[in-house]
């Protein structure tokens, strides 16, 4: 009978060895390719959150809802906050309309901030919720800061009106007449953290707007 010749020792030593070293190697590319992933999503994750707040920004714009002498252009903007007066989206329980929410848009603390007040029916409740939303651009209390959600890391913001068929400065155009501007032009700075560093700028157009001139 012919004796059967197996693996020695060396042999067997060398093969593991080799063995380590691939798994070793696979393993490194494996986690490589892990933090690669969740950077990415991490990534995509900031930007979705981004363009949520700027869908949110445009939504608050088309609605808006001018109020004779509390908000007679719809929209105040005093270097600071820009507060506004817009459409309730939500419905009473019976079915009855929601009325309207006033709300505010700042940067405090290099975080974007978004407020908005409880549905108001009548214009003495609008009248205190549009004060309260100027408090809360300014100085704001526990209870003005229980409305306030907290949006995106932000550098600076900066509005721009378009009046009389040019860009200007919302604070320098103001003539005096409460009216809502053509459009208007929101430019964020955003920092390293926000995933999308750099400027950022998106105008929004009055839906009736019409421009005739050339």
């Amino acid at each position: 009978m012919r004796s059967q010749r197996g693996f020695t020792l060396i042999e067997l030593l060398i093969a593991i060895t080799l063995m380590a070293v691939l798994a070793g190697l696979s393993w490194r590319g494996l986690d490589s390719l892990m933090r690669s992933r969740d950077i990415t999503q991490a990534q995509v994750n900031k930007t979705a959150v981004l363009q949520t707040v700027l869908a949110q920004w445009q939504a608050d714009l088309n609605a808006l809802q001018t109020v004779p002498s509390i908000n007679d252009a719809g929209v105040n903007w005093d270097g600071r906050t820009l507060r506004l007066t817009r459409r309730a989206t939500t419905w009473r329980a019976q079915g009855g309309d929601a009325g309207l929410w006033v709300v505010a848009w700042t940067q405090r603390n290099n975080q974007w901030m978004r407020w908005q007040s409880a549905p108001v029916q009548s214009r003495s409740a609008l009248q205190q919720a549009w004060t309260q939303a100027e408090r809360w651009g300014q100085n704001p209390s526990s209870n003005d800061a229980a409305f306030e959600t907290l949006l995106a890391p932000l550098d600076a913001w900066q509005l721009t009106y378009f009046r009389g068929n040019a860009w200007t400065n919302p604070l320098s155009s103001d003539t005096g007449q409460a009216v809502l501007p053509d459009a208007i032009r929101l430019q964020l700075d955003l920092p390293a953290s926000s995933g999308l560093r750099g400027r950022l700028t998106l105008d929004w157009v009055r839906p009736n707007f019409s421009n005739t001139k050339t």
